[in-house]
């Protein structure tokens, strides 16, 4: 399940943002901030000990009394009152980690809270801090697929073996991804005649770069880009010898009442099936999110995709799952997605695993 919102609850020092022009000139920035600010209250408060004029210019005792008198009350009320407008500000403010990147890593109290691409269909729009590393796996991974398109006696059975995607923090908004499908078991079998065939082999390996645009380090929403590229590095029978690549758009909400709110479209272009040429396919999920109990969550989603392929059919699914924080750094999860066209496999069952580092 993806962390839907990444808040951060750590409070910066309170610090002035520098021009570009104070960076690394020597110049104190406090010292700069202070004459400011004492100079916007002069512009609001008489200072105490100012007089008053009364008549032909002369001072007039009374007058000025009465200043210093106000002057001396609300002096104390409105340093307190900025000065505590101002803490809230820098509280809500995310950290800047900008300077951070693959070879110098995010310290681990500035860190974002974990957020995975698993165990939904629907990408998460956050990236993993930079100089860091994450893991997404599933142990295993079973589809069964008995009402297809073709309507015959077909039974298509398939098994994955621990695929993963292996993360690497770039920098404060982005990170690379490399998916290895490590071993597939395809069996297709016929149930009036019996006969059977089993293909098995590695997949296809695609490599993603995401790009978080907003939302990273804290917000209600969140969102980012994600370009991928798929290698044919497919055994024979599992892929179609083909590069095909596309574009991840995942956008992320945070709903009243504790509820998360995930939305994705996709853009792939892959090979025609005849092999003479691309198409368009154009994916679309929503999943909703939510904590059960303690480190228990749980989400429901919606996939679908529609192909521009020649006699090409609309895949749909339901798919449901739970997700548990074992630590800060290791995420369980199991769940099952449910076919709710013949173009999609009837179920598909799996149980995963996440872990930062």
């Amino acid at each position: 399940m993806k962390t839907l919102l990444a808040m951060d609850y750590r409070t910066p020092a309170l610090t002035p943002a520098l021009s570009p022009g104070e960076r690394g000139n020597g110049i104190q920035p406090h010292h700069k901030w202070t004459r400011s600010f004492r100079q916007t209250l002069t512009d609001f408060l008489p200072l105490p000990g100012g007089e008053g004029r009364g008549e032909g210019g002369r001072p007039n005792t009374q007058t000025a009394n009465l200043s210093d008198r106000r002057s001396n009350l609300l002096w104390p009320v409105t340093l307190t009152a900025l000065l505590v407008t101002t803490t809230l500000s820098a509280a809500d403010a995310p950290p800047d980690k900008s300077s951070y990147h693959l070879f110098k890593p995010v310290p681990r109290e500035l860190m974002r809270e974990m957020s995975t691409d698993r165990p939904d269909k629907t990408e998460s729009a956050y990236s993993v801090d930079a100089g860091h590393f994450q893991v997404e796996a599933d142990l295993v991974s079973y589809s069964y697929d008995r009402h297809n398109t073709a309507r015959d006696h077909t039974v298509s059975e398939s098994l994955a073996i621990a695929p993963f995607n292996f993360k690497v923090g770039l920098c404060n908004n982005s990170d690379l991804q490399f998916v290895v499908p490590t071993y597939n078991i395809v069996r297709t079998r016929d149930r009036r005649t019996r006969a059977r065939e089993t293909e098995n082999g590695f997949g296809d390996f695609i490599v993603r770069n995401k790009i978080n645009l907003w939302g990273n380090d804290g917000g209600t929403t969140a969102f980012a880009l994600m370009p991928y590229v798929k290698f044919p590095t497919a055994s024979k029978n599992l892929g179609n010898d083909a590069y095909e690549g596309g574009l991840i758009a995942p956008l992320a909400v945070a709903l009243p009442a504790g509820w998360g709110l995930g939305l994705m479209t996709q853009l792939d272009i892959n090979e025609d099936a005849d092999g003479s040429g691309h198409h368009p396919e154009f994916v679309n999920t929503v999943t909703f999110s939510h904590d059960i109990v303690g480190d228990l969550g749980g989400y429901v989603e919606f996939f679908s995709s529609v192909s521009t392929d020649d006699d090409a059919d609309w895949v749909g699914t339901v798919d449901l799952g739970l997700t548990y924080g074992l630590t800060e750094d290791i995420q369980l999860d199991a769940g099952i997605n449910i076919g709710v066209t013949r173009s999609a496999d009837d179920w598909n069952p799996f149980v995963g695993i996440s872990w930062r580092f």
